[in-house]
């Protein structure tokens, strides 16, 4: 049986950042695998039917991972992930950057501070992610591009990879 949590995507008072909750129906060990193992990343990150690919990760505190959002006709939006803090399972910060596939940074398109926390609840887990930008317009520019949307039905796909025992 598959059980739909919600995902929940409100702007904070400060205006400059999103905060994101979800409850998966699996252990925190499992969660925390999806999102640091780049084959797991690759099956669920994107929104369909868009996938992710991944060109490399070094999943270490000063490493990165540089990845492709890839579209149904072959278009490819690059983005690197440069992981500042890393305490497994329990905690992931990063800075998250739209690229090119050299990982050189988009001019003109906003970096955002990711910090992700996992915690154990009943027989699953539940993350919290904060996502603050430099100011509100940069939030504003990303929300506009979708992104609440996105990351709702890519959390979806992870609901999915875990009820199917995948990870």
């Amino acid at each position: 049986m598959i059980t739909t949590h919600e995902t929940k995507i409100i702007k904070a008072p400060t205006g400059n950042k999103l905060i994101v909750t979800r409850n998966f129906d699996a252990p925190v060990e499992k969660v925390w695998s999806a999102w640091t193992d780049s084959k797991l990343l690759d099956d669920w990150w994107a929104p369909r039917p868009w996938k992710a690919e991944t060109k490399s990760m070094r999943l270490s505190e000063g490493g990165q991972w540089l990845y492709s959002m890839v579209g149904p006709t072959g278009e490819r939006h690059w983005c690197r992930v440069d992981f500042k803090t890393i305490v497994p399972q329990k905690k992931l910060a990063v800075v998250s950057v739209f690229c090119d596939e050299n990982g050189n940074t988009t001019a003109g398109m906003p970096p955002m501070h990711w910090l992700t926390e996992f915690r154990a609840k009943d027989a699953g887990t539940a993350i919290t992610v904060e996502i603050a930008f430099d100011n509100e317009a940069d939030l504003d520019k990303i929300v506009a591009m979708g992104f609440k949307e996105g990351f709702t039905m890519g959390l979806g796909n992870l609901d999915e990879l875990l009820a199917h025992g995948r990870v």
